[in-house]
């Protein structure tokens, strides 16, 4: 009777088998390694099968002491009563269509905050639990979140506070004072009144368009518009709140430019409030024609920006920390002249100061 015998070829290729098996570990163990957040993934037993570097450190575990141990024993964050992830979410139990566990915020053994989610894999046909993928990220870029949200609703605050004083303020004066005032100063009150109103209103129009400019739903009715008309309402507009020297200079040949007037007339009021703001009197406002783009300057008299913070300029809440300010204006400005396809850019003035450039598409009627 003949014996059968293994074919040593068999053995090679389950050796080149494993090694591809392996390799294959090592590439995953790799890619894992790689993530910025901390992953743990545990078998249906709910044994921890793999621990990256990450989790291990926001664990204060090592790989080689947490793989192999139960999940509990592992992830040992809790929340701030001091109860468990794991007793608190059972990623084992409940319905056979629960497929995760939402992202919520838990405290590591250390005492950091840390953001958790889990994906919970099954057998098909809502089968029971094949393994658990916990995801942990440290909750500081949160932290940092509900800092800039503090400071949005601290500056929003302040910037409404102002003229809603002043709109109260002289309200108030008018209703108990009516007989005794004469007609300049009822007049002369509620001129101030409309301009502080004029001023909530555009600080609630900046609000939505910087939300609108973030989630791309501006919407805006461009066409042809003359620059020194609109230019003059807004120069008429800002001298109405307080007396300012303001010189606007432009061509007679100047032609028209494609935008949404309402934007242009934003864009144009922000940066004239900005160079008063920061600098003194005289303000320059120059419009010129640039190939198919107008170009429109504004000069202040103050100290300038420097070269190497120009850029940081356009992001949300810059301020230079002397004048107050939202710091949203310039990131709009940026935002409305680009929505417009111009570009905005800053250099110093001849006389010193900043010199702030938009510009904007020229109409042409063969268009």
């Amino acid at each position: 009777m003949a014996v059968a015998r293994d074919d040593p070829r068999d053995d090679d290729a389950r050796t080149a088998a494993d090694d591809v098996t392996a390799h294959m570990v090592v590439d995953a163990r790799e890619a894992v390694d790689a993530l910025p957040d901390g992953v743990v993934i545990a078998d249906d037993r709910g044994v921890v099968r793999l621990v990256n570097d990450r989790a291990a450190s926001l664990l204060a575990t090592t790989r080689q002491a947490a793989e192999g141990r139960p999940l509990a024993e592992v992830v040992t964050i809790t929340n701030q009563e001091g109860a468990s992830w794991v007793a608190c979410t059972n990623p084992y139990d409940g319905l056979v269509t629960r497929t995760g566990v939402p992202e919520q915020s838990w405290v590591t053994p250390s005492g950091e905050e840390v953001l958790v989610t889990a994906r919970i894999h099954r057998a098909p046909g809502h089968g029971p639990v094949t393994d658990v993928a916990v995801s942990i990220r440290s909750g500081r870029a949160r932290a940092r979140l509900d800092r800039d949200r503090s400071d949005l609703v601290a500056t929003v605050a302040h910037e409404l506070r102002s003229p809603l004083t002043g709109v109260k303020g002289f309200v108030q004066a008018l209703l108990n004072r009516w007989d005794r005032l004469n007609d300049e100063q009822k007049k002369l009150m509620l001129t101030t009144v409309h301009a502080d109103s004029d001023r909530l209103s555009r600080l609630i129009t900046e609000l939505l368009d910087v939300a609108r400019l973030d989630t791309g739903r501006l919407s805006m009715h461009q066409r042809p518009c003359d620059v020194p008309v609109l230019a003059r309402r807004v120069i008429e507009s800002v001298r109405a709140g307080a007396p300012h020297d303001i010189e606007f200079h432009a061509p007679q040949d100047l032609p028209e430019i494609w935008a949404d007037p309402d934007k242009f007339t934003q864009v144009l009021t922000n940066l004239i409030e900005n160079a008063i703001r920061h600098g003194s009197d005289p303000v320059t406002v120059t419009a010129s024609k640039e190939g198919a783009l107008v170009a429109i300057q504004v000069d202040d008299s103050g100290d300038g920006i420097p070269p190497e913070i120009r850029q940081r300029a356009f992001t949300k809440f810059w301020t230079t920390g002397q004048r107050g300010g939202s710091g949203l204006g310039l990131y709009l400005v940026n935002g409305l002249v680009r929505a417009h396809g111009g570009a905005t850019t800053i250099d110093d003035a001849p006389d010193g100061g900043a010199r702030i450039t938009t510009t904007w598409p020229a109409f042409a009627a063969d268009d």
